[in-house]
C-alpha cells in the first residue's frame, strides 16, 4: 500500500502568497471582474471561506493579485546593470514594449483600473512607472529637475506600445526595434530640450 500524501500546513504569509500567485496566473488571461474566487480557492486546496480569512473582500484580494502583477512587470523590464547606460535604456524600452505586447487586455485593465473601481490600482500603475523612472534617471544619471520629464517620457512610450500592439503583426508600420529607437530617441530629445532651457548658475 502506498503511502498517504502528506499535505505541509502553510503559513499565513505562505498561504497569501499561494493565493496571489494563483490569481495572477489567472488575471494575465482573464478580465480581473470575471475571475471566479471559487476557482482559486479550489486550485489551492482549500475552501471559499477560508480565502476570505486571508483576504477579507474580493477587492482586497484583486488589489493583491494587480499589486503582484506591478511588481511582476518592474521584474520583467530590468535591464541588464552591467550594460552600457544608453544600452539599458534601450534594453528596459524594448522590454517594456515587448510586455505591452504579449498581455496588452491586461495591461490596459491595469492602466484603465477596469473591473475594480478603487483607487490603490492607480497607485499600483504610479510604482511601475516610478520604479522605471528611476531605472532611466540612474542609468542616464539625469537630474532631478527632470524627472518629470522622464515619467511623462514613460506614458509615451506606454501609449505608443498600446497604438502599436493594436495593429495585427503583418501590419504594423513599423519593427519593434524601430519603435524602440524612436522612443530612446525622443527621450533624449526631450531631456536635451529641457537642459538646455535650464536656468545658468
Amino acid at each position: 500500500m502506498s503511502d498517504p500524501v502528506v499535505r505541509r500546513r502553510l503559513s499565513a504569509d505562505d498561504r497569501r502568497r499561494q493565493l496571489v500567485g494563483i490569481g495572477l496566473a489567472k488575471i494575465v488571461e482573464t478580465p480581473i471582474q470575471d475571475l471566479s474566487l471559487d476557482e482559486v480557492a479550489a486550485d489551492a486546496g482549500i475552501s471559499r471561506g477560508l480565502l476570505f480569512h486571508y483576504f477579507p473582500t474580493k477587492t482586497d484580494f484583486y488589489l493583491a493579485c494587480i499589486a503582484a502583477a506591478g511588481r511582476r512587470i518592474l521584474r520583467t523590464t530590468a535591464p541588464d546593470p552591467d550594460l552600457p547606460p544608453d544600452a539599458q535604456v534601450e534594453m528596459t524600452t524594448r522590454l517594456m514594449v515587448e510586455q505591452i505586447d504579449r498581455r496588452r487586455s491586461f495591461y490596459l485593465a491595469l492602466v484603465h483600473g477596469h473591473g475594480v473601481a478603487d483607487p490603490r490600482v492607480s497607485e499600483v500603475m504610479d510604482s511601475v512607472r516610478d520604479g522605471s523612472t528611476d531605472r532611466v534617471m540612474v542609468a542616464l544619471d539625469v537630474p532631478e529637475r527632470q524627472r518629470d520629464v522622464v515619467r511623462a517620457w514613460w506614458a509615451y512610450t506606454e501609449d505608443r506600445a498600446l497604438t502599436w500592439s493594436a495593429v495585427p503583426t503583418g501590419e504594423r508600420p513599423v519593427q519593434v526595434s524601430e519603435l524602440v529607437g524612436e522612443c530612446v530617441a525622443a527621450l533624449h530629445a526631450l531631456l536635451g530640450l529641457t537642459s538646455s532651457r535650464a536656468p545658468s548658475r
